[in-house]
């Protein structure tokens, strides 16, 4: 049984104490990003531990755990190497750059260089289609990437560098994204960071600019009626 840290345990009374009396089983998302901050993944451990802070069941911790896809619950990467392989990612090159990255790295989907530094997976969809084909290093953002561009990338991780990510601030390693996602500030410089949207993503803001297309007006102050009432007229 793991013992978790001083650091942890005062950071998960912190997460809880921010959910009114009796709401506290809903600090349970980010107290498992807490102990995959700290373990690298979500462990039986780790399950038990959140159980214990919240006076709720391993299983119903278990169930949450193994929903939710950014819970691993098995050794992991300093880096996630996502690469989307959904349809349009797929027909732009996404499938060439994750066999790519596959035979460079001797690994599969889900599985870990035994470095420790990489683990590899396809995803159904980064929501990024603008920009595909896409992967994403714990889930920062390389756009438009090739088979070349995308095993340059993983070289330059696995020899210790932290590529800026096309859009966004400054890389994380896995635990240090999930200590975020669990609501505490990264204080590193540069780890929060603004930049523009990219062309793609406006496209459609600037042809409706062009063609005068808008939303229709609406007053915030009028009740959005009730269906018995829709149903009345």
């Amino acid at each position: 049984m793991a013992d978790f840290s001083d650091a942890t345990r005062e950071r998960a009374r912190e997460i809880i104490a921010r959910y009114p009396e009796g709401r506290e089983r809903s600090a349970l998302l980010p107290l498992l990003h807490l102990v995959q901050n700290e373990q690298g993944q979500v462990t039986p451990a780790g399950v038990t531990f959140c159980a214990e802070q919240l006076g709720i069941t391993k299983a119903q911790v278990g169930a949450v755990a193994t929903f939710y896809t950014m819970y691993k619950r098995r050794p992991t990467g300093e880096y996630l190497v996502s690469v989307c392989t959904n349809t349009l990612c797929d027909v732009l090159g996404g499938g060439d750059i994750f066999r790519t990255l596959s035979e460079d790295l001797g690994v599969g989907h889900d599985e870990t260089t035994e470095d420790g530094k990489i683990t590899l997976e396809h995803a159904e969809c980064l929501a990024a289609c603008d920009y595909g084909p896409v992967v994403t290093v714990n889930y920062d953002f390389y756009d438009e990437q090739t088979p070349q561009t995308a095993s340059d990338l993983v070289t330059r991780l696995r020899n210790g560098e932290r590529p800026q990510p096309t859009r966004g601030p400054r890389l994380c390693t896995l635990k240090e994204m999930a200590l975020q996602l669990a609501g505490f500030p990264d204080d590193r410089d540069g780890a929060v960071a603004e930049g523009p949207a990219g062309a793609a993503t406006l496209r459609g803001l600037q042809l409706a600019q062009q063609h005068g297309v808008t939303a229709p007006s609406y007053d915030p102050n009028t009740p959005i009626p009730s269906a018995p009432a829709k149903e009345a007229k």
